[in-house]
């Protein structure tokens, strides 16, 4: 069957990402009082960002401390005004090859959908600050002449849901009415990513280097290949047609 759709990550796959938000989670531990190795943090880049609170304060003092939901809040809420904060004020560049491949995949009445760790708010910043967000309703879905046809985030999963669960993608295909997830391609620049592909059952988890993983980083953990450039992913299609 030919490929219906292709689900993207966005930060470090198609929004750029120079280390700012491993930077937002290091300042907003530091400012609460919550101990955050940097290489733990990485490992858990493309999770829901409030689960990665609830995984360092559960280390840090363990869930059934008397306080270990307020300070999940008060972590998570202060990353929240960090992470906004950033993404209101500094630049908001596509990746390499982004608008590229997205004109091409639309030529080819291919969908596109876009996944994230990033709650809703800050989502709908940095679609508005690229204008991807141009053709969305309300459901954050869009048209065939729309830049992408669907925008999920774990706010619209049950329980606040990230990766690696593949509820995001199975989210995005029923917004597109898609229901073979052998038509589905998903691409991601960290391990979570891919493997929510995995579970998503989704004929191949690709995964992108450049963003939060190098290649090598990428390798260890079960893929349907590696690219170095989202221009890659023409030729893989092409290939599959």
């Amino acid at each position: 069957m030919p490929i219906q759709l292709v689900v993207f990550d966005m930060a470090g796959t198609t929004v750029q990402d120079d280390g700012a938000v491993q930077r937002c989670f290091l300042e907003a531990a530091a400012a609460t009082g919550l101990q955050a190795d940097p290489k733990k943090i990485q490992h858990m880049m493309g999770w829901s960002k409030r689960r990665v609170f609830e995984t360092l304060w559960q280390t840090q003092i363990g869930e059934d401390h008397s306080d270990y939901a307020a300070q999940v809040e008060t972590s998570f809420n202060q990353f929240k005004v960090i992470l906004e904060d950033y993404y209101r004020s500094q630049p908001i560049r596509p990746t390499q090859g982004c608008l590229e491949i997205f004109a091409w995949l639309r030529s080819q009445q291919i969908k596109i959908a876009l996944t994230t760790g990033f709650y809703r708010q800050v989502t709908n910043i940095i679609l508005e600050r690229l204008g991807w967000h141009q053709g969305l309703d309300a459901n954050y879905v869009g048209t065939a002449d729309s830049l992408i046809q669907a925008s999920v985030t774990p706010s619209e999963i049950y329980g606040d849901e990230g990766r690696p669960a593949p509820f995001m993608i199975q989210k995005a295909m029923y917004r597109l009415g898609i229901r073979d997830s052998k038509t589905v391609i998903n691409l991601g620049d960290t391990p979570a990513d891919m493997e929510s592909g995995y579970y998503a059952n989704c004929l191949l988890s690709l995964g992108v280097t450049g963003g939060t993983h190098s290649r090598e980083e990428l390798a260890a953990y079960p893929n349907d290949g590696l690219l170095d450039s989202l221009h890659e992913l023409k030729q893989i299609i092409l290939r599959l047609q």
